[in-house]
């Protein structure tokens, strides 16, 4: 990678689909689609094992694709409790993995991936999914949704990580 650039690989998480996407690029220049895909669990298995197919599943997206960062939606409260829980351990699976392998975690809002990658905290799944497409250049939206919001959650993070880890290089200097 040149000087600059950033591997970010975003997670969508879900215990039954769970979105892995990974962006490379810089603030302020065109981005590129490594990989995109959706880890599917049955729901007939029982949990921890469902937790174990997702965890190998990131395992070899990372040990394939080397992201220098995991960027994962941080989980909200939702009305299904259920749902929530399986999200909830779903995104405690990246982070443990993403820890194993050395690399930084990050965590950013629904609200926040979809402000940056569409304008609008309040965009709905189409337009995120618009709005990847158009700025990876791809040739159709990535589907399932979780595919697409993996994307824009990587999207994200290049943008407003890359952002902060320059302000932060800058300010370091500074007090120096």
């Amino acid at each position: 990678m040149s000087s600059g650039q950033l591997r970010v690989m975003g997670i969508d998480p879900g215990l039954t689909r769970c979105g892995v996407g990974v962006v490379e690029g810089a603030v302020g220049r065109p981005l590129s689609m490594v990989h995109v895909d959706v880890l599917r669990t049955p729901a007939d298995l029982d949990v921890a094992r469902r937790l174990g197919l997702l965890a190998e599943g990131m395992e070899e997206a990372i040990a394939r694709h080397r992201p220098e960062a995991v960027a994962i939606e941080r989980v909200f409260s939702q009305h299904n409790v259920r749902t929530v829980m399986g999200t909830a351990q779903a995104s405690g699976v990246a982070m443990a993995v993403a820890a194993r392998c050395g690399i930084g975690v990050h965590l950013h809002t629904p609200s926040e991936v979809k402000a940056a990658v569409t304008g609008s905290g309040r965009a709905d799944k189409a337009q995120v999914g618009q709005m990847v497409t158009r700025i990876l250049r791809l040739p159709q939206a990535p589907k399932p949704a979780d595919a697409a919001d993996a994307l824009a959650i990587a999207i994200c993070h290049v943008w407003r990580g890359g952002a902060q880890q320059r302000i932060a290089e800058a300010l370091a200097k500074v007090s120096r």
